[in-house]
């Protein structure tokens, strides 16, 4: 296994630990839980880059970091519902991982016909949202555990990242169906 593989299992493998970092409630288990998440982020942005550079693209990279990235903020998503944090509803969470199933099941109707559909520009810029978002969330929590009510204004950065996070969501599950149409046959 090359060393872009074993980054994407770090990356699964560091999801419970961010989840119990998470959940344990007090500030010390938040801070832990942001430099956790920060950490699993950037081993996405090095296993690409590794992978790229050194010519080690490979079939289960292309299928498991993507997955990795869904379980991650999957992960972050249920955590944040299980808190009740501000701006994250089940709706919110609903559009996300629908998007992620349909995306997903594409994949594996693509896969299949031996074919691996690699990430678009807007599934990146997805991913990038939805990673911005979760650390803003988390930064709220540790906020309200200091000030009572938080910061008004920083609420705001909170909301524009949910709001601009699930429309990328939308636009990019929309452009990956619309461009492999032709892998979805109602036969």
């Amino acid at each position: 296994m090359n060393t872009p593989n074993k980054l994407t299992l770090l990356r699964v493998l560091l999801i419970p630990l961010f989840m119990l970092c998470f959940l344990q409630g007090e500030a010390a288990g938040l801070y832990l839980a942001i430099l956790v998440f920060l950490i699993a982020t950037a081993t996405d942005n090095l296993d690409g880059h590794l992978a790229r550079k050194y010519n080690q693209v490979t079939t289960f990279g292309k299928l498991m970091d993507p997955l990795a990235d869904k379980l991650l903020i999957t992960a972050a998503l249920v955590c944040f519902l299980a808190k009740d944090c501000l701006y994250i509803n089940v709706w919110v969470v609903m559009v996300i991982l629908a998007r992620e199933l349909i995306v997903t099941g594409i994949r594996m109707i693509a896969l299949g016909d031996a074919k691996v559909i690699a990430a678009s520009m807007w599934g990146k810029a997805k991913t990038v949202s939805q990673f911005i978002m979760v650390v803003l969330v988390m930064v709220n929590e540790i906020i309200f555990l200091h000030i009572d009510g938080g910061v008004m204004v920083y609420n705001y950065f909170v909301l524009l990242s949910v709001v601009v996070a699930t429309a990328l969501t939308i636009f990019s599950g929309i452009d990956y169906a619309v461009k492999n149409r032709n892998l979805i046959q109602f036969k």
